[in-house]
């Protein structure tokens, strides 16, 4: 099995994904319940991360998916079950919203010690049909453990969160991470960007589990990540095409 991906665990039914060789620098998550398992994220694609999975747990997996960018439904070919915020079912089923070879020369940007199998002239982006469109507010019942879907658009139109009450923990995706928060893409919206961020700050959360960068970070970025949206719109600048804003542990870009 290739040794491209890192295994943290989180506790004893949760694992960390980690493709810590790669610029991106993506997390993936394996949520273990009584009966079925979630795979949060699938990362690159650059390596089969089912091999990894498997090694973690014998119950049946869906690919359940943040948001649909190339760096976090690359492995998604790996699996049968595939679940999707209904806003971005057609980027999965229909049509990818970046041209493929952006996505190249973004997997490539900066150099890297690729697994031997990858191959970049072969590399796809996943293209097929979820069998779950979920919506905010949906659990997800894994047999004596739910994860709730949090709707949580600006970094995407269908980006989501996915909160579990019992353990109190926000697997955050692109909302919250340490590193450069991006809302200046065509499909994305600072606005909503913002009112995500507040809409979390409501939730009990114990620990946020990111999808990308530093693994371990204090809740407190969310506040403090609030509060840099909040500057920005004091100024008048909470719209596309402002540029950069440096924070102390993290970036805006819009």
């Amino acid at each position: 099995m290739s040794n491209w991906f890192t295994i943290e665990k989180i506790d004893s039914q949760t694992f960390a994904i980690s493709e810590y060789k790669h610029w991106e620098e993506t997390h993936c998550y394996l949520l273990c319940g009584q009966e079925r398992a979630i795979l949060i994220d699938t990362g690159l694609g650059v390596s089969n991360i089912k091999k990894v999975v498997d090694t973690l747990t014998e119950l049946p997996v869906m690919a359940v998916t943040t948001h649909v960018h190339w760096d976090h439904i690359g492995g998604h070919r790996c699996f049968d079950n595939i679940a999707v915020h209904e806003s971005e079912k057609d980027w999965l089923s229909v049509k990818f919203p970046i041209p493929l070879q952006i996505v190249k020369n973004n997997l490539t940007k900066f150099p890297c010690e690729f697994p031997t199998e990858f191959d970049i002239d072969n590399y796809k982006i996943f293209k097929g049909k979820p069998q779950r469109v979920f919506s905010d507010g949906d659990l997800l019942d894994l047999g004596n453990r739910k994860i709730q879907v949090v709707h949580t658009p600006g970094h995407s139109p269908g980006h989501c969160c996915f909160y579990e009450s019992d353990k109190e923990y926000l697997f955050s995706g692109d909302l919250i991470y340490k590193g450069c928060l991006y809302a200046f893409y065509p499909t994305t919206d600072p606005q909503l960007f913002y009112n995500s961020i507040k809409r979390v700050q409501k939730y009990k959360i114990t620990r946020i589990l990111p999808g990308h960068h530093q693994l371990d970070i204090p809740v407190s970025l969310i506040d403090e990540i609030e509060d840099g949206f909040a500057q920005i719109e004091r100024s008048g600048k909470l719209k596309q095409g402002n540029g950069l804003f440096e924070f102390k542990d993290f970036q805006i870009q819009i």
